[in-house]
């Protein structure tokens, strides 16, 4: 009787099992490495944005010192510590009633250099009024002002009623795709002011833009 070739059977089955092991073995030093590596790049990651979140750079501006991270300056060229005639920021702030946060560009300076936006109202927009009103902005009153005194597609909103009002000056863009853009002044109780420069699509938010940005702003030192 021929003997039955189970040395071989078995010879076979553990090349089999051998195989899947290696291949288990293969499958899990993949993962490890993978895992390993997403944790190396989170690291990475959160590393750098507590270091961005923590670099600071001290500027003096009239007097005052402000500590500003380095993620806030518009032109790398003024990142640089000591005394500064004036700062260019951006930042976001996020108003009710809006979908998304407004991107604000902001001028710090002395503010014997920068007359406030309800003080130009008076001295100066309210005579240069043209006839007519714009609509389209709930509680602020649009006034264009007169193409022959050296305006062009740029309008005045302003809160009628109040004594110390909410007031910003819009142009019609340059580029036909862009958004009309707005300028604010306000003086700040430090003896700063600020110059901010925001979409007009943000008008809406009016009531709470002031008070949003001052929170931005007094994190800084610049209140």
């Amino acid at each position: 009787m021929p003997a039955s070739p189970l040395p071989a059977a078995s010879n076979s089955g553990a090349g089999h099992i051998a195989y899947n092991l290696s291949g288990i073995a293969i499958i899990v030093l993949m993962m490890a490495v993978g895992f390993a590596y997403m944790v190396d790049m989170a690291g990475r990651d959160g590393a750098a944005t507590d270091a961005g979140s923590d670099e600071t750079i001290t500027q003096t501006i009239g007097g005052r010192d402000l500590a500003i991270p380095e993620s806030w300056f518009r032109y790398g060229e003024q990142m640089r510590p000591g005394f500064v005639n004036q700062v260019d920021l951006q930042m976001s702030v996020i108003l009710p009633g809006l979908d998304a946060p407004v991107p604000v560009t902001v001028t710090l300076l002395p503010r014997s250099r920068a007359r406030a936006s309800s003080v130009l109202l008076d001295a100066v927009y309210l005579h240069q009024f043209d006839e007519g009103m714009v609509s389209g902005v709930a509680g602020l009153v649009g006034k264009p002002l007169k193409y022959g005194a050296g305006y062009v597609g740029e309008t005045v909103w302003y809160d009628a009623l109040s004594p110390n009002p909410f007031v910003a000056k819009c142009a019609d863009p340059v580029e036909a795709d862009k958004p009309k853009r707005c300028l604010r002044t306000v003086q700040l109780g430090s003896g700063l002011a600020a110059i901010y420069g925001f979409d007009a699509a943000a008008l809406p938010g009016w009531r709470d833009f002031d008070a949003a940005m001052a929170q931005r702003l007094e994190t800084i030192g610049a209140l």
